[in-house]
């Protein structure tokens, strides 16, 4: 980046500060590059979004934070690290073989960020559209990917381990929650093509007492080289969960014979 563009994001952050909570600005900064900054300013501009509030969730690849529409509406904005590497190596098993992203191969480190915000942007469309729930994506941008907030007036819905842990369900209600979960699965694999290959009580959201998938960058399709190794992964995390709380599983080979043979 050449000095006259530093100068001109360092400008524009001084006109557009009034978008931002204070404190969040300064974390903001001091966390993300300008380039960050320009690129959450510019979706400000195009009226994706009208402020960013405080930090939902933080992780080893991106933070969400919450932030406003213009329609005053909630949304969730995930901006994923260009400033750190800490997550690269577990990246290329999810992009090596998948002929959607070929490119990536010789790509520089703030590229391939771009990249693989763009590959969960572009795998919550193709989710939401199949009717998998998912939060509905709204918008990208480089490495800020806003979508769908899950939660209510700022404060996000639990993750299943955390709604389980708090004692926020019953019995029935995990039963319930375990019979969607695996329908959104055959939802995924049937009409998304798509394998999430990271599904774990982590990164499921219980809001309403129903199910949101979330986290979705390194989903892949179906025809993928390790396509089926992840979905018993997935399969096998979600019944390992389930079968704790105590409620009956189906058997996991089973599930995955049946998903298989009917596909």
């Amino acid at each position: 980046m050449s000095r006259k563009d530093r100068d001109l994001i360092d400008r524009k952050i001084k006109e557009e500060k009034r978008f931002f909570d204070t404190d969040l600005l300064e974390t903001v900064e001091s966390v993300f590059d300008k380039a960050t900054i320009s690129t959450v300013l510019h979706l400000m501009r195009t009226k994706c979004i009208k402020s960013l509030k405080g930090v939902i969730s933080s992780g080893k690849e991106a933070r969400v934070y919450w932030g406003i529409d213009y329609e005053g509406r909630d949304v969730a904005v995930k901006i994923y690290y260009t400033l750190t590497s800490e997550f690269k190596k577990s990246m290329w098993k999810y992009l090596a073989g998948d002929p959607r992203y070929d490119e990536y191969k010789g790509m520089n480190w703030k590229k391939l960020i771009y990249m693989w915000a763009s590959k969960e942007y572009r795998n919550l469309v193709r989710m939401h559209r199949s009717g998998v729930r998912v939060p509905k994506p709204l918008c990208i941008k480089n490495n800020v990917l806003v979508m769908e907030f899950i939660g209510e007036n700022g404060v996000r819905a639990p993750l299943l381990k955390e709604a389980y842990e708090e004692e926020l369900l019953s019995i029935e209600d995990l039963e319930n929650i375990y019979r969607d979960i695996m329908d959104q699965i055959k939802v995924m694999i049937r009409e998304a093509k798509l394998v999430h290959a990271d599904l774990s009580e982590y990164n499921i959201m219980i809001h309403m007492n129903k199910p949101y998938i979330i986290d979705v960058s390194q989903a892949l399709p179906i025809n993928h080289p390790n396509a089926q190794e992840f979905l018993r992964a997935d399969i096998t995390n979600i019944t390992r969960f389930f079968e704790k709380t105590g409620i009956q599983v189906i058997d996991p080979e089973e599930f995955i014979k049946e998903l298989l043979s009917s596909d």
